[in-house]
């Protein structure tokens, strides 16, 4: 009896540490998932967006300025939630993307050349679901061997917004 308490306590308190303390996880979740390799929950002062992360990814090599006109720019906005989020849109446009040189000034706007139709609508993401978007922006402003930063935001919702830099090769 002595030795299975002795090894319950020892796997909460492993579990309890493993686990980031700004995680909420119940003791039982701690238990039976010990390794769960969960990122955080982001938390916004908007409760309808609770849940939702934002990400960019960007090609992994430098951009070769000279062979690529178009940078593509690949985007998750995934519900880490438990609740499903309904997002409400006043148009057809669901993000922005902004292409910043290295000192910080917006070069190009993915939206400009863009025509959006002014209907509203509703996206709906269930809890560990997300949706992609693939899209491309040019970058003929950008300058070789600078880096520069492209920033994805979600215009109905100002607090949605991740950036990723990159590098502009010659």
């Amino acid at each position: 009896m002595r030795i299975t308490l002795l090894v319950t306590a020892l796997l909460f308190l492993a579990t309890a540490r493993i686990a980031p303390a700004q995680e909420k996880r119940s003791w039982f979740s701690r238990l039976t998932h010990p390794f769960s390799s969960e990122e955080k929950i982001p938390t916004y002062k908007n409760p309808k967006i609770r849940g939702l992360a934002l990400t960019v990814e960007l090609p992994s090599e430098p951009i070769k300025l000279a062979e690529t006109r178009q940078l593509p720019v690949h985007v998750l906005l995934t519900n880490r939630g438990v609740k499903a989020v309904e997002l409400l849109f006043p148009t057809e446009q669901r993000i922005e993307i902004l292409l910043h040189d290295s000192s910080g000034r917006v070069v190009t706007r993915w939206s400009d050349n863009r025509a959006f139709d002014e209907k509203p609508s509703t996206l709906l993401i269930n809890p560990h679901e997300h949706v992609e978007y693939s899209e491309t922006i040019a970058t003929r402003e950008l300058e070789s061997g600078k880096v520069f930063t492209v920033e994805v935001t979600v215009p109905a919702y100002p607090e949605l917004r991740a950036q990723r830099k990159g590098i502009a090769a010659p």
